[in-house]
């Protein structure tokens, strides 16, 4: 099992007023994502029109939280304090919207069992930023519990 990391090792993200609902829902545990209210097209990552449509009728919205392995790496270097190797950094393919892919640490299980296509599911790590609560959303196995 890949050693979990706790909040205070972690690099802290920056939210843009575009993005800062994604570092937030989780605390009321939801992914938003950016969804057309026009064409119903989730798209990431955030901005002010739909690429699909082109409609300004935009705006956060829960999505399922199931998505899939897309690609991923084995982080196996010391690049921060703190956060020691190994780990997985993934990009997951959210099951709302195959177009919507997510960069995201896969953790609850080994590295080396991770695969593309792997069946995973978002949870969110809380943690106080500088300037406000923020919720990370990880993505782990389907069905897995922390």
């Amino acid at each position: 099992m890949t050693s979990y990391v706790r909040p205070e090792q972690r690099l802290l993200p920056s939210p843009s007023p575009e993005s800062a609902e994604l570092w937030t829902g989780g605390l009321g545990g939801q992914l938003l994502i950016h969804r057309c209210r026009a064409c119903g097209h989730f798209f990431h990552p955030p901005g002010p029109v739909c690429w699909r449509c082109h409609s300004l009728e935009v705006g956060p919205e829960p999505a399922s939280g199931r998505a899939t392995v897309a690609a991923y790496t084995i982080n196996r270097q010391p690049w921060v304090p703190g956060f020691p190797p190994p780990y997985v950094v993934a990009m997951v393919e959210l099951a709302d919207e195959p177009d919507v892919r997510l960069v995201t640490n896969i953790v609850d299980i080994a590295p080396e069992d991770v695969r593309i296509g792997l069946e995973v599911e978002v949870f969110f790590e809380e943690w106080e930023g500088s300037e406000s609560k923020l919720a990370l959303p990880l993505f782990r196995p389907a069905g897995g519990k922390r």
